[in-house]
């Protein structure tokens, strides 16, 4: 499984991650951005340390489970 993260920094410079699962691929790292602005300029999520006011980093991140068998 594949997970687009978005993280940013709020009011206290700590890291606050926004995931989406099964993003459209190939990731669009112009629309990533934008939906980044969009977040900010929309002040739509907070945290427990305030509202965010800055763009860290965007990833995708996979996600491989392997069952043992017992």
């Amino acid at each position: 499984m594949k997970k687009l993260e978005m993280k940013f920094l709020d009011q206290e410079n700590k890291t606050v991650t926004l995931s989406l699962d099964d993003p459209k691929e190939p990731v669009d790292p112009v629309q990533v951005n934008q939906a980044m602005d969009a977040v900010l300029a929309e002040n739509c999520f907070f945290s427990s340390n305030g509202d965010l006011v800055a763009k860290k980093e965007a990833r995708i991140v996979e996600r491989n489970v392997e069952d043992i068998v017992l």
